[in-house]
């Protein structure tokens, strides 16, 4: 039976169609939106992962390139790995959806959201958070949802549901928001510099589509009308509960209460573990998981209550105390810019490299980008947590890297003002929480020791929630703990004018837009904070770049000479780079941008270029080589391909019979351009050039000897 619900949503109809496509998945749901389609599949396990302690849940997201009308380059001519597009696009469809499972349920279960057509204009993204929020809807997985999820523009001041890209362009708001009907629960984008209150409004609004892009997957999957697998909790004995408890309580709310560090409270809580284990090994054996867990569970009443009743967290600090913060400026010689950024326990180290276009990254997908000329890369090794570790870039540091990248990137000069390819990269030394907000104020900071035309000092803060019924406590600068502990981590980045970036994730149900404003508004006197720790070390870009930064010269050439310049095959271009060892580029309208490390090559290279490029100019003098001889006189090439006649009563300053008696072929001469006829024939001296001389010898003052 082939199913279809319609609605509009922004300037076109989201349609969802079930039972046409892939029926052997537990649910399969192509939404479609103007020309962009999506399939999302969802597969559940029947049987639970055995001694799975948390949701196994896999969310793919796939673009393939025939949806837009491309055929992939490479040898293998098909798709490869996910591109960092399609990670960020499968992150926007787990964070919404993991936290509507139940907490006991750990089936295996596989999201898989394929792009199968695309107009190049509205982004699959949001289609396939959407497309997945159905699929599980008429499965038998116990989802919570629906979810519904938009991308909220603002164009001319007024907001815009699902802007296209064009669209974007002009827009100071880039908001992707998801939530069910009664509540968001995810939110990540850039803006331009936005106030508080404007965020709140395009949040506002953009709930408004997500109620009804819910209501409707409500509509299909009564229709379809499949029944939702129960999940039981695992039964555990209340009499082993109440022994766990009285053995740990009371230590662990001591160990809460205590200012420790983290590696402090680690070792804590592992001693406490361990005594708990060892004295009800014999009476509960085989129970450790259930122990472990019961633990887990008195460790999270323990904090959210002492945070709830006393204001008072695991550091010591009051909800909006942020941690003490330390900056070391230009640490590494080497690099065009560094920054040594601590907050707490928490350390970014943090470089900027300059470099030029030809260092811009391409990307290939199915909406065409630009070069990327700003790049932020994110890494995470193991060692910042005191672990052993695979080093790698997963998923998570892609997302964090992307965040830091939007909270900057807007406030980088154009590439008029600054011709730089910029790179930052953050590298995590230490982590107890919010490295990527580390990552925003640290890259600000490398920027400014890099001497980078950033607009203003970026500051990001993360803010965390625990809610129990009606009390509410909203945490500035999050822990670790508090962030897996806690109800939410709301991460805003921004200026001292304004919002540029933010990402949300919520855990539980019910967070309004109060509850949202109070953590805006607190976020802001965060990042106030620490704008005036970073700028009391540096407050604006250095007036000059680092000794081992690329130096530009820019030189205009006319467009027909192009060509020459670039030579048969790039011969000529390649010559030049290979002599100058400087980076040549050259754009369709004559400008010649050369890029050297030292001011010798670029010298040499603009030397090189102006010897293939320049406009011969009347009056000036050129070392020509002498390429014919005729009875008349002599052709010489004073210019790479431009040759120029002296004629024999041009070659001295008294009488020649015959030009060989002067001159021969591969001879040089110095000459001087004394007309460029009506023909565009070039008329040259070496006459001029010897009178010249006579003239300055004869006013040239005699020397005496004593």
């Amino acid at each position: 039976m082939i199913v279809i619900k319609e609605l509009q949503v922004g300037s076109c109809t989201l349609s969802f169609e079930t039972g046409r496509f892939a029926k052997q998945a537990d649910g399969a749901v192509m939404v479609r939106y103007a020309d962009t389609m999506v399939l999302a599949t969802v597969v559940s396990a029947k049987e639970a992962k055995e001694n799975a302690d948390y949701f196994p849940l896999q969310v793919e997201f796939r673009e393939k390139l025939s949806a837009a009308g491309k055929i992939p380059g490479g040898f293998m001519k098909r798709e490869g790995k996910p591109s960092d597009k399609e990670i960020l696009s499968a992150r926007l469809i787990d964070r919404p959806i993991r936290p509507l499972f139940p907490e006991h349920y750990t089936c295996e279960t596989q999201i898989v959201v394929t792009v199968y057509s695309s107009d190049q204009q509205n982004d699959a993204d949001v289609l396939g958070a959407c497309a997945a929020s159905a699929a599980l809807m008429i499965s038998d997985a116990p989802f919570l949802g629906p979810i519904g999820e938009v991308r909220v523009g603002r164009v001319n001041g007024q907001f815009k549901l699902n802007p296209t890209d064009k669209e974007l362009e002009s827009s100071d708001i880039d908001l992707t928001v998801a939530g069910t009907e009664t509540s968001l629960n995810m939110v990540e984008g850039e803006a331009k510099e936005i106030s508080e209150e404007d965020m709140l409004a395009a949040l506002e609004f953009g709930h408004n589509a997500i109620k009804q892009i819910c209501a409707i997957q409500k509509e299909l999957a009564k229709e379809i009308g499949k029944a939702k697998r129960t999940v039981e909790p695992p039964a555990v004995k209340e009499e082993l509960v109440q022994d766990v408890k009285s053995l740990a309580s009371e230590k662990i709310r001591t160990m809460a209460k205590g200012v420790l560090t983290k590696e402090q409270r680690g070792d804590e809580k592992g001693k406490i573990q361990t005594e708990v284990l060892t004295a009800l090994a014999e009476k509960y054996p085989e129970q450790e998981n259930s122990i472990k867990a019961i633990l887990h569970d008195i460790e999270k009443y323990e904090m959210r209550e002492m945070i709830l009743s006393d204001g008072k967290r695991l550091d010591g600090r009051g909800l909006t105390d942020i941690r003490p913060i330390s900056i070391d400026l230009g640490i590494l010689p080497r690099a065009h810019g560094s920054a040594l950024f601590t907050r707490g326990e928490t350390q970014s180290l943090t470089t900027v490299t300059l470099g030029t276009k030809d260092d811009e990254q391409i990307t290939d997908g199915l909406i065409p980008e630009a070069p990327r000329r700003f790049m932020l890369h994110y890494n995470f090794p193991p060692f910042s947590v005191g672990e052993i570790g695979r080093l790698m870039t997963g998923r998570r540091e892609i997302g964090h890297g992307n965040l830091a990248e939007r909270a900057l990137k807007n406030l980088v000069g154009s590439e008029k003002e600054f011709p730089y390819a910029i790179r930052i990269v953050s590298d995590i030394l230490e982590s107890n929480g919010s490295s990527s907000m580390a990552t925003v104020c640290a890259g600000s900071l490398a920027l400014f020791d890099a001497g980078v035309p950033l607009k203003k000092a970026c500051a990001g803060i993360a803010m965390g929630l625990i809610k129990e019924g009606d009390r509410v406590a909203v945490l500035s600068d999050i822990l670790g703990d508090e962030d897996h502990l806690g109800d939410m981590d709301f991460k805003v980045a921004g200026t001292k004018d304004g919002i540029t970036a933010f990402q949300m994730d919520i855990k539980i149900q019910g967070i309004t837009l109060e509850i949202m404003a109070t953590a805006l508004q607190q976020a802001k006197a965060g990042r106030y904070h620490k704008l005036e720790k970073m700028n009391a070390s540096i407050s604006e870009p250095k007036s000059s770049l680092s000794p081992y930064a690329p130096r530009f010269t820019t030189i205009k050439i006319p467009t027909d000479l192009i060509g020459a310049l670039i030579g048969p095959g790039g011969k000529n271009i390649r010559s030049i780079v290979q002599e100058s060892g400087a980076e040549i580029n050259i754009e369709d309208d004559g400008t010649v941008v050369i890029a050297a490390t030292t001011a010798e090559s670029g010298k040499k290279a603009e030397e090189l270029v102006n010897r293939i490029a320049a406009v011969p100019e009347i009056g000036k003098t050129y070392r020509a080589t002498v390429k014919r001889i005729m009875d008349f006189g002599a052709f010489v090439e004073i210019l790479p391909g431009k040759e120029g006649l002296v004629h024999i009563s041009q070659l001295d300053t008294k009488r020649v019979a015959k030009v060989t008696d002067v001159v021969k072929v591969g001879d040089f001469l110095e000459v001087k351009l004394l007309e460029i006829d009506e023909k565009g024939r070039l008329n040259l001296s070496h006459k001029a050039i010897l009178s010249e001389e006579q003239k300055h010898n004869e006013h040239k003052p005699e020397t005496t000897k004593n």
